[in-house]
């Protein structure tokens, strides 16, 4: 389009839709990336799109308990300067294993 290349999914979507925002993304609803079909396009900020998708990011920001089964909540969660988030029941037992000289593992 105007000399330049441009992304199919996108031209369909302004096409059909109008103009797509500055600073938004098209989201494929349908999880198909090579779909056009303006029906299953949707206009979003880049973390929605990320978070709805199956990449291992989405899954983590979707998992509601720790792998020992302990729930994500204000109470027990804490969350790291770089936004991940941590068991504070697992991190109390490995702490207690580390203190009696104890592999993690067995904790």
């Amino acid at each position: 389009m105007n000399g330049r290349p441009q992304y199919a999914h996108r031209v369909a979507y302004e096409l059909v839709r109008g103009r797509i925002p500055e600073g938004l993304v098209i989201d494929h609803l349908c999880r198909r990336r090579h779909c056009v079909h303006p029906d299953h396009l949707e206009v979003t900020d880049t973390r929605t799109n990320i978070l709805r998708g199956t990449s291992p990011a989405a899954r983590r920001a979707r998992q509601t308990h720790c792998v020992r089964g302990h729930r994500f909540n204000r109470a027990t969660t804490y969350r790291a300067p770089n936004g991940t988030r941590h068991c504070r029941p697992c991190a109390a037992l490995r702490a207690r294993a580390r203190r009696q000289g104890v592999s993690c593992a067995s904790a």
